[in-house]
């Protein structure tokens, strides 16, 4: 069996039961269950959730996304080998660390399988909650060109690259295209401030004013929690995204709870604590790739520039990457999801009979 064969890179297409279309995104895709079958597994299995709670399965693949497109190497790689399975892995251990201290419990039910999550469905917050201990990235570049407020907060004058702040920064955007809300482009990913979610925190999914302050008390303290952890194996804990949604509770009563996924190297920068000391920058997270690539390709600007978005997805298409380079995250992430959870990875040789034969143990494959 080559490299290539043990990369999940299709995974919207496992012949798993279905109560509605699979909705896939660039890394996950997710398996609605029917209403009896999400029933019988709450039964069998005891999940703490309401008896008509619905359920779904969220499978993760190996692909690398990155500037908004999916990238490929050679050798017919169309994934990095490893990447699913870490990120599900360190996701899960921030999620239970979270839960034993008492922050919110996740949508996360039961782990069947490396690459697989049973989850309860989440109202989702519509916010990419954004938190940022160090000035870098497009926040530096913007700040070294002028700018000074950032989400309606102000910095002060003098920051360095890649200094440290003085305080946690959240910097949220829009999650999805929202349409009417005044001061707000209708636009993903479009930079926010509290104040237009305080105006319009409906028009964001919260259910009551006060849950803004909430979901920000669970963004600092999540934050703090894996920075400190993070800490005690020699990494920083840069800058990261949170996602947050509503579920019904087994005493039947509405509680956020953390969804998608929190603390990867997919989702936040991690740098190296000893190099950061010494004035150096060592990326263990996707931001490696991300810069990489960006000394790869010939015109980085295809890259930076969103008003070449097809000229990008072409670029992604085309350009067979160097299994090197892959290779290199493969074990940037694997490493990373070691280190986190204290284990050896659960190497994952054939992802879709794998993932099929833990669907069959759970009555789930078609």
């Amino acid at each position: 069996m080559s490299i290539a064969d043990t990369v999940l890179a299709v995974n919207d297409n496992l012949p798993i039961r279905t109560g509605a279309a699979v909705h896939s995104g660039k890394v996950r895709s997710v398996y609605w269950l029917n209403e009896v079958d999400s029933a019988r597994l709450i039964q069998e299995r005891g999940y703490p959730v309401p008896a008509d709670a619905p359920l779904a399965v969220m499978v993760i693949s190996d692909r690398l996304s990155a500037f908004d497109c999916v990238w490929h190497a050679e050798g017919g790689l169309a994934g990095v080998p490893g990447k699913g399975a870490a990120l599900n892995t360190i996701a899960s251990h921030w999620f239970d660390l979270f839960k034993s201290q008492g922050l919110a419990p996740s949508h996360i039910l039961e782990v069947p399988h490396p690459l697989v999550w049973i989850v309860q469905k989440a109202r989702p917050i519509k916010i990419e909650a954004i938190a940022r201990q160090y000035i870098t990235g497009s926040m530096w570049r913007a700040y070294s060109k002028g700018d000074r407020e950032f989400c309606g907060q102000t910095l002060p004058d003098g920051l360095g690259q890649n200094q440290r702040l003085d305080e946690l920064l959240m910097t949220p955007s829009t999650k999805g295209i929202l349409h009417g809300i005044p001061g707000v482009p209708a636009a993903d990913d479009v930079n926010i401030s509290k104040q237009n979610i305080v105006d319009n925190y409906a028009a964001f999914n919260f259910s009551k004013p006060s849950d803004i302050t909430h979901y920000e008390t669970l963004l600092s303290q999540g934050f703090s929690l894996i920075s400190d952890a993070l800490a005690k194996i020699g990494q920083l804990f840069v800058d990261t995204k949170f996602e947050f949604g509503y579920v019904t509770n087994s005493d039947g009563e509405e509680q956020m709870i953390y969804m998608d996924e929190v603390g990867t190297p997919d989702s936040s920068r991690l740098w190296d604590a000893s190099a950061y000391s010494e004035g150096r920058i060592v990326e263990n997270s996707k931001e490696y790739f991300r810069q990489a690539l960006i000394n790869f390709v010939p015109d980085a600007d295809v890259l930076l520039n969103k008003d070449r978005m097809p000229e990008r997805e072409q670029l992604a298409r085309n350009t067979e990457l160097p299994a090197e380079l892959f290779a290199a995250v493969s074990k940037t992430y694997t490493d990373m999801a070691e280190a986190i959870t204290g284990k050896p990875m659960r190497t994952v040789e054939n992802p879709y009979q794998e993932i099929m034969a833990a669907m069959a143990e759970m009555k789930l494959a078609v």
